[in-house]
């Protein structure tokens, strides 16, 4: 796999040790000032684009140029930053990971970890096999409108409907694929949509078998074999667990807003869950929303928790494989008060750092234990 990092910093130090770093995962890099980082966006995609805040407003907008530029084939963005109380406005520029300076080896490669399986994974899910099939397609509330499959991945497809969509549309799609013959019937969301009717529509919900199946599918009817899957991360330690999220403790967490499929064993129990990352601490940990909350699957998030509860001391198992770089959905600006004190925290992360959170955390469970006692 071919990667191209653009590195925009000034830095001689942080340019030595990321440098190496991303060599050693296989990343060619070009090094640059901040204007010249924009003109190269705009002539070249890169897989990673890292950008040094020693500047905020001319990285604020290498970010936004990096953004611009990588539409269909997002570039994964990490921000080299000094203050770490500015962690959550740097997010909001919108980089995806933070390195705190000054950069160590052991961060850049924990953080580069992380971002190489995000890269595998988007390259996964933009990988398209091209398709002429009819299908149909429902808008939630909606009639059913007829177009044509234009080409099809595991993740999503790209479709000619007979009428404009409107992108974040719940959609139902039907169509029916040969060689082997499969008929799928699915949940989607528009991702984006062009008044001439063609719309690109992310899969939602979709259960092991018919992913296993669309893989098979895509795999057998590629012109040329589909980009190898990320390692999943198993350097962390689930600390907090309700039926609605989770808290893991890892030095490779995955970005805000990321999917992730997250595998949790214990005993002879194992679980596995859809979420989202509702909050990422850099070099620490992140907190997961579950996102596919199905009757099954609260019942066996359940069924861990009390396994876990009846045997204090049990260390679950864990494995974590990203899905998607921005996750399809499940979003919400001001989400609702739930019951779920442990999802609550995940929902209203915005307001408070890292530190504020972790007392937080810290808080609840103290009162579980009480509670529990």
């Amino acid at each position: 796999m071919n990667l191209q990092s653009l590195l925009v910093s000034k830095d001689e130090r942080a340019q030595t040790i990321l440098t190496s770093v991303l060599a050693g995962f296989g990343i060619g890099v070009q090094s640059c000032g901040y204007s010249d980082g924009v003109c190269r966006l705009g002539e070249q995609k890169f897989d990673t684009v890292v950008v040094d805040y020693d500047d905020p407003h001319s990285a604020a907008l290498v970010l936004q140029n990096a953004y611009q530029a990588a539409a269909g084939n997002r570039a994964v963005t990490v921000a080299l930053l000094s203050d770490k109380g500015r962690v959550r406005s740097v997010f909001g520029d919108g980089a995806n990971f933070v390195l705190y300076k000054p950069v160590s080896e052991q961060q850049a490669h924990a953080t580069f970890r992380a971002a190489i399986a995000l890269i595998k994974r988007e390259r996964r899910r933009s990988f398209r096999v091209p398709v002429q099939v009819p299908v149909q397609v429902r808008v939630q509330n909606g009639a059913q409108i007829e177009g044509i499959l234009l080409d099809l991945s595991e993740d999503g497809l790209d479709v000619l409907a007979a009428q404009p969509l409107y992108p974040s549309a719940n959609v139902n799609v039907h169509f029916r694929l040969d060689a082997p013959d499969i008929e799928i019937e699915v949940r989607g969301e528009i991702a984006w949509a062009n008044p001439n009717g063609e719309s690109g529509v992310s899969f939602v919900d979709l259960s092991e078998s018919l992913r296993t199946n669309l893989r098979a599918w895509v795999t057998a009817n590629a012109p040329e074999l589909p980009p190898e899957d990320p390692e999943p991360v198993s350097q962390c330690k689930l600390t907090d667990l309700s039926l609605g999220g989770c808290y893991v403790e890892t030095e490779s967490p995955f970005p805000e807003r990321s999917g992730i499929v997250l595998c949790l064993q214990a005993g002879e129990m194992e679980v596995q869950a859809q979420g989202m990352v509702r909050v990422m601490h850099p070099g620490f940990g992140m907190g997961i929303e579950f996102v596919a909350r199905t009757g099954e699957q609260r019942f066996q998030v359940e069924s861990v928790i009390n396994f876990l509860t009846s045997r204090p001391g049990t260390t679950p198992q864990l494995l974590i494989i990203p899905s998607a770089l921005a996750a399809p959905g499940c979003y919400s600006a001001s989400p609702e008060a739930t019951e779920d004190s442990l999802l609550d925290l995940l929902h209203h992360n915005q307001t408070l750092s890292q530190e504020e959170f972790l007392q937080e955390l810290r808080k609840q469970r103290s009162s579980q234990e009480v509670a529990s006692s």
